[in-house]
């Protein structure tokens, strides 16, 4: 466990005793009061869902705290430690929406121009009329989750300059890789480079974090968690069209940390990251429960549970859903949770945080477990943080 700071005491006895860590927790040692309500929200879902091993990171007031149980791989017994690497799904979107709105602040492109801009093969096609932020959005008009069994790096924009959307872009909101993919390739090409090189050479490192990849480093491979399928069995990603752009992530919960804190307040970072993480938590659209921005998703803060299960429901990940466009779009507002899950057929991930509680939270771990059960936990613990009362 790693303890960075130990923050306001006050607050963290607090929240050990309002979900229930035992009375001994409130001697001042904030470090222990805030394990005693972490285990005693993680334990009861590693045992329910059979999950070998979670890794959870605390920012609370400056204090920052990562806490770790269970195996990253069952048939090594090798433990969770600060230094495994999880993978964490489509919270890669939110690094894919980082570059883009870096992208625009550096000038290689701007987020209201059309997709076919910067791909000239796509010229003549819907892409015509569907913008970068339609993309980033998952607005463009219905592009699938998956992308068809049949797509291939080969082909792959010869079924987007054959695709047909369903709907007018802007108008329904249909969760996608395929989307959200393409966003983040454009984005690359406008700055000359590889999506890839891009997010390990430059942004990775603008935001200070040192062991976080899309290519697991040979040297790294050891401490690369084992995710488990349904039959558990071990597991990685499969690789993928635009995999990278959509879920090829792997990180440690603490640079994961580090990057929410960013998004906290990035006033430490280069200006212009600064205002290109910002402009990630800008609301374009209204989609029930949510305000979509560039790969997070957003709620008035504070916010009810029922408000945070809808936003993350399957009807949200599977279903197309109305979308009311945001004119203006809503500007950033600290008084917000702000939010992501990440799934891969081994590993289960979630990231939320409110600005202007200065409060976030990591959830990693090695199985694909329900996402009620992460957002729950998650909610919990961050209620208790923020002095409010637990729920039932």
């Amino acid at each position: 466990m790693i303890d960075f700071s130990l923050g306001k005491l006050a607050i963290l006895t607090a929240a050990a005793l309002l979900i229930g860590a035992s009375a001994h927790s409130a001697d001042g040692d904030a470090k222990e009061a805030l394990k005693s309500a972490v285990d005693e929200a993680i334990r009861p879902i590693m045992a329910e869902h059979k999950v070998p091993g979670m890794a959870v990171a605390i920012t609370a007031e400056g204090g920052r705290y990562v806490f770790n149980y269970g195996v990253a791989s069952k048939e090594s017994g090798q433990l969770v430690t600060d230094d495994t690497l999880f993978e964490i799904g489509s919270i890669s979107k939110t690094f894919t929406a980082t570059l883009a709105a870096y992208a625009q602040e550096s000038g290689s492109l701007s987020l209201s121009d059309h997709a076919s801009q910067y791909l000239p093969e796509l010229a003549g096609s819907s892409f015509d009329e569907i913008s970068l932020v339609d993309l980033g959005t998952y607005t463009a008009g219905g592009l699938p989750l998956q992308f068809p069994n049949t797509v291939t790096d080969d082909n792959v924009i010869a079924y987007f300059k054959n695709w047909r959307p369903e709907y007018a872009p802007g108008t329904y909101r249909r969760y996608s890789n395929p989307s959200i993919g393409l966003f983040g390739h454009l984005a690359a090409k406008s700055m000359g480079s590889s999506f890839v090189d891009l997010i390990e050479g430059e942004l990775v490192p603008m935001l200070g974090l040192s062991h976080t990849y899309i290519r697991v480093a040979e040297d790294r491979m050891a401490d690369y968690a084992h995710g488990y399928s349904k039959d558990d069995r071990p597991v990685r990603v499969t690789p993928g069209v635009l995999d990278a752009q959509a879920y090829g992530i792997k990180t440690t919960a603490a640079d994961l940390l580090r990057f929410i804190e960013a998004n906290i307040d990035g006033s430490k970072l280069d200006e212009r990251l600064q205002r290109a993480i910002t402009a990630t938590h800008v609301g374009y659209y209204r989609v029930g429960e949510i305000v979509q921005g560039l790969g997070w998703e957003m709620y008035p803060y504070p916010t009810e549970l029922e408000q945070l299960l809808a936003g993350n429901s399957r009807k949200m990940a599977f279903e197309p859903n109305k979308a009311a466009k945001l004119a203006p779009p809503l500007p950033p507002r600290g008084d917000s949770l702000i939010n992501k899950t990440g799934s891969t057929n081994g590993f289960g991930a979630y990231a939320a945080f409110v600005p202007a509680r200065e409060i976030g939270i990591v959830i990693l771990a090695n199985r694909n477990y329900p996402i009620p059960a992460r957002v729950k936990a998650a909610y919990r613990i961050l209620k208790a943080l923020d002095g409010a009362k637990p729920l039932r």
